[in-house]
């Protein structure tokens, strides 16, 4: 029988509040991917050595489980999972940022899944790097974190010593990254379909949402907000947003973008785009009616619009989240 030789170790940090799902998850998946390497690959079997950290609140983060006990620890990757409580929740965590700022420095890989981008963040290893995290946290991380140049729109960033992966369940997506890195595509094509998940996803611009920014404290740009939500079919230019603003068309630039994170243009874009999907998800309207109804004369460039915000076209959008029959 084929001997079983460890290829890499990976260690799991449970922190304050962390994703235990993800810890066990993650746990399962390099287990799993060792028992297929077992039945595809014929000489030495790879294996992937696990070890959990615990971050605790003296300082000290200790080994707690190891899949392979015994031999002195040498992890090769080391990752930071995602939080069960919201961003402005997660305490600083010292403790846990010196441990993987320790193991990047003996050449660990690093990494973090969701809101473990905060903890990642901690350690100073990303600023001026691109890092991922979920779409509804980057604003959060960007403004406590602001050199870090964040790629939300991306499922998983790969900086060679550093990979950070976006949504909440996008452990999985790690997981299958590192088995074929470690194991092979094969390995990582077995595991994925007998765990009945996708292959490692590269985007995850579908699945976000417009989250439109109110509480601001810029009135002028409001009344241009609560205008453009209300009005989104219709012509806007924004010399008429401005003239509602009470503003030059120069300030109400420079201010809509600093309240909103968008310029005009981009922010009912993004309006119309959100009534699309929700019209794509719900009804049996034509694509081209669609366009329509959300302020589109031109069905072309409302899909051209469309796959740049989501990342699919409207066809395909319908066909992965629609649920009208």
């Amino acid at each position: 029988m084929a001997q079983e030789k460890p290829v890499a170790e990976i260690g799991l940090l449970i922190y304050p509040d962390c994703q235990m799902a993800a810890v066990y998850g993650l746990t399962d998946l390099f287990r799993i991917a060792g028992e297929w390497a077992g039945r595809i690959i014929e000489a030495e079997v790879p294996a992937i050595r696990v070890s959990h950290w615990q971050a605790r609140d003296e300082g000290a983060v200790t080994c707690v489980w190891d899949s392979h006990p015994g031999a002195p620890h040498r992890l090769t990757h080391a990752i930071a999972p995602p939080s069960i409580v919201m961003p402005e929740a997660m305490r600083p965590m010292p403790a846990a940022a010196a441990w993987m700022n320790a193991c990047h420095a003996e050449g660990t890989i690093v990494c973090s899944v969701c809101a473990g981008a905060f903890v990642l963040a901690e350690t100073g290893l990303i600023n001026g790097r691109r890092a991922t995290t979920h779409w509804a946290f980057a604003r959060q991380l960007a403004e406590r974190f602001p050199e870090v140049e964040l790629a939300e729109e991306r499922m998983l960033v790969d900086e060679g010593d550093i990979l950070t992966a976006g949504g909440i369940l996008a452990w999985t997506d790690l997981g299958l990254t590192l088995v074929e890195r470690l194991m092979g595509p094969g390995v990582m094509l077995a595991t994925a379909r007998f765990l009945l998940i996708d292959p490692p996803r590269r985007h995850q611009s579908p699945f976000s949402q417009f989250a439109p920014r109110f509480d601001h404290g810029d009135a002028a740009v409001l009344r241009a907000q609560r205008h453009i939500h209300a009005r989104h079919a219709e012509p806007l230019g924004v010399g008429d947003l401005a003239t509602l603003a009470g503003l030059t068309e120069r300030t109400f630039l420079r201010r809509f973008r600093g309240a909103t994170g968008f310029r005009p243009v981009e922010y009912l874009q993004q309006v119309r785009v959100a009534k699309a999907r929700e019209a794509l998800e719900l009804t049996k309207q034509s694509i081209d009616r669609i366009a329509w109804l959300v302020g589109y004369g031109d069905p072309a460039a409302f899909r051209k619009v469309f796959q740049r915000i989501t990342g699919l076209t409207p066809n395909l959008y319908r066909q992965r989240f629609g649920i009208a029959r």
